[in-house]
């Protein structure tokens, strides 16, 4: 009897040895942790040879709250990758020397603490700083010759003495509530690729920049005599929709003669610049000009702006041939979110949103766009063409954060180069899919359902809806670590488009003029109530979520709809007549309404559709966050809807992040950001 007790026991034991070992190896769901492990990249510039990429890397350390940055070479018949750089900060903008043999960059430099434009000799050598600009660079872009480089810089503050004596105060315009001092312009300089002192081609109160980091792509003209840039009227973002293309002459001598002594300084101080600037694309809202390869050379170019002018449209891509200006992209009628010349000048490569998958198409000059065929994978950010017609560009699909990605040619299916996330891989993941409905007004809407990690069929689970931002963004199958977290601690997640989304059309994008709570709400409403009918919802555990004008979303629907258990309002816009005082993009909220809310025309709209109104019918506990110093959406904003909340009775806890931006993006914030979200969830979803 004792002798079966025995074998039954190592029996037991046997079995209980490969079941913990099966257990430890077991995939687990993507966790907190694991966003210190994601690697961003960004920025891939292919060679002009087509046969090397350089990627902007970063990775989170979490020990120091900061991101390790390097720029990669990524061969693109192997995938073999090199590091180029060490120990550098503030990195960006790798940009190769029309020969591919030099590659040049922005970093900080140790001395100055600002960046500079670095070039680094691609056969070997050390990077060499080549500016000296006392405000640091911002973009900058090389001759065709490759002999020199123009860039932009902040001018300087002309009075820093009486500054410091606090003869400080500024003049308001449409500056938002956070500036502390008088905003200096940008303006263009030129210096040579070999370095030297750097020749000033532009001046004046108007600027190339905004406060918001607004700059396009600095564009030299095919025979290198002319610089293009976007021209925007003043270094304020509230005045950034009034940007025209402008252009100046490069000096063949751009040196001034000095003079030695006091007098001699004096005389080139008060010297005028020797550069006339004039217009090449006065149409209003315009930006990002690019010629086409050199290989066309006819002067010809490309542009975007709003389509017809009017911001509720999305972005159209322009073009100007034989001074005649046409939308290339007029056939699509959808948001453009980036482009670029295809080799010959023949045609545009475009990336966009269509329904749940963002996508290329090839854009002929005349007639219709073709999709390419990218499976799975959904770019962004801005593609890099070579020579030969490879693209280069960063990409996820639903399954794997971003990497590095090439198209051979525009018919080739997408190669991956790189596997810098591969550890995801080892994460068990929700499935996503797809969910489409009818919406209000007859309009065709969609967005992205995900599930549980563990789901299984016929059983009822708690639902998150994380609407996006914008409103002029999209929720598609790309990959996404907060929807991923909350399917790992077993919810449903919907992502719902609402009217104002760029990935259905311009028409349903311009749908949200004059409706920017109603119309939306109603169409995440009809969007739930498609999720609902699939069968898998506990109707009594429902949470809506959102950032920005998620946040706003989110904040309408708690004050219009009673089928919340839980809601986390993240820098949410609740006062629209607020948010057009003091916000960063002041004018910019005009094209929602038409008018001022100052003035009685347009009184009760601005007042009608902000959520603040509606404060008081708010029942569901509420977890608000926001940052203490954004410029986008003030934090006033979510002090208001605390405060109204709390006086009512509501539950609501509210965190303010010291930060000055619209979201944290360090690591340590934005983990503690996600932890709370999802413990709201788990609080009252459960």
């Amino acid at each position: 009897m004792r002798s079966i007790v025995v074998s039954c026991s190592l029996f037991v034991l046997l079995l209980s040895l490969p079941l913990a070992a099966a257990e430890t190896q077991a995939p687990k769901p993507f966790q907190l942790d694991d966003l210190r492990l994601l690697v961003h990249l960004s920025d891939p510039q292919i060679s002009p040879d087509g046969k090397e990429i350089a990627v902007l890397v970063s990775r989170p350390d979490w020990k120091t709250d900061k991101a390790k940055q390097e720029i990669d070479l990524v061969d693109v018949a192997s995938g073999s990758l090199r590091k180029l750089t060490f120990d550098r900060e503030e990195l960006s903008s790798p940009r190769w020397s029309p020969n591919g043999e030099t590659l040049a960059f922005i970093a900080k430099d140790a001395k100055s603490k600002k960046g500079q434009i670095y070039v680094m000799p691609m056969n070997g050598g050390d990077a060499v700083r080549i500016t000296e600009s006392k405000e640091g660079v911002d973009e900058f872009s090389w001759s065709p010759d490759g002999k020199s480089i123009a860039f932009m810089s902040e001018d300087p503050v002309p009075n820093k003495k009486a500054l410091k004596h606090h003869e400080d105060a500024f003049r308001v315009t449409d500056n938002n509530y956070m500036t502390r001092a008088a905003v200096m312009p940008w303006h263009l300089w030129v210096v040579s690729a070999a370095g030297g002192k750097a020749t000033r081609l532009t001046e004046g109160t108007w600027s190339l920049q905004t406060d918001q980091d607004t700059a396009t792509p600095l564009a030299w003209s095919p025979d290198g005599k002319s610089v293009v840039f976007t021209r925007f009227p003043d270094p304020y973002f509230g005045n950034a929709y009034k940007s025209e293309i402008d252009r100046v002459e490069v000096p063949a001598k751009p040196e001034r003669k000095s003079e030695s002594g006091p007098e001699g300084k004096k005389k080139a101080a008060q010297a005028k610049l020797e550069t006339t600037v004039e217009t090449v694309v006065s149409a209003k809202g315009s930006g990002d000009l690019q010629y086409p390869p050199s290989a066309s050379n006819t002067g010809d170019f490309a542009f975007m702006r709003a389509r017809n002018g009017d911001l509720n449209n999305g972005n159209a891509v322009y073009v100007q041939r034989s001074g005649a200006t046409l939308d290339a992209t007029r056939d699509l009628a959808r948001n453009i979110n980036a482009y670029a010349w295809l080799p010959g000048g023949h045609g545009l490569l475009l990336r966009g949103d269509i329904g749940a998958r963002s996508a290329f198409w090839e854009q002929p000059l005349n007639g219709p766009a073709r999709r390419l065929k990218l499976g799975e994978v959904h770019p962004n950010g801005d593609p890099s063409v070579a020579a030969s017609g490879a693209v280069a560009f960063i990409a996820s699909t639903p399954g794997h954060p971003d990497e590095l990605y090439v198209l051979d040619f525009l018919d080739s299916a997408p190669r991956r180069l790189t596997d810098l996330n591969a550890f995801v891989s080892e994460r068990k993941l929700g499935k996503s899919e797809e969910v489409t409905w009818a919406g209000p007004g007859g309009f065709p809407e969609d967005g992205i359902l995900t599930y549980p990690v563990d789901f299984i069929a016929g059983h009822k689970y708690p639902l998150v809806l994380v609407i996006h931002g914008g409103p002029e963004g999209a929720s598609t199958l790309s990959f996404s670590p907060l929807t991923q977290l909350l399917a790992g601690k077993g919810f449903l997640v919907f992502q719902p488009n609402y009217r104002g989304s760029i990935n259905l059309g311009d028409k349903y994008q311009h749908a949200i003029y004059r409706d920017t709570g109603e119309g939306p709400g109603k169409d995440v409403m009809a969007g739930l109530a498609a999720v609902e009918k699939m069968g898998m919802v506990d109707h009594a555990r429902i949470g809506v979520t959102g950032w920005s004008y998620g946040g706003y979303m989110t904040s309408w629907l708690i004050g219009h709809y009673h089928v919340w258990k839980a809601a986390v309002s993240g820098a949410a816009l609740t006062d629209w007549v607020m948010d057009y005082t003091i916000a960063f993009y002041q004018q910019g909220d005009l094209y929602f309404f038409g008018g001022s809310p100052w003035v009685k025309d347009y009184w009760n709209i601005w007042r009608d559709q902000s959520p603040i109104q509606y404060a008081r019918a708010v029942t569901t506990p509420t977890l608000i966050m926001g940052d203490q110093g954004d410029p986008n959406v003030p934090i006033v904003n979510s002090y208001e809807l605390y405060h109204a909340l709390k006086d009512n009775g509501v539950t609501t806890e509210f965190y303010v992040y010291p930060v000055d931006k619209h979201f944290p993006h360090d690591i340590v914030h934005e983990t503690d950001i996600y932890k709370r979200w999802i413990g709201w969830m788990e609080k009252y979803l459960r």
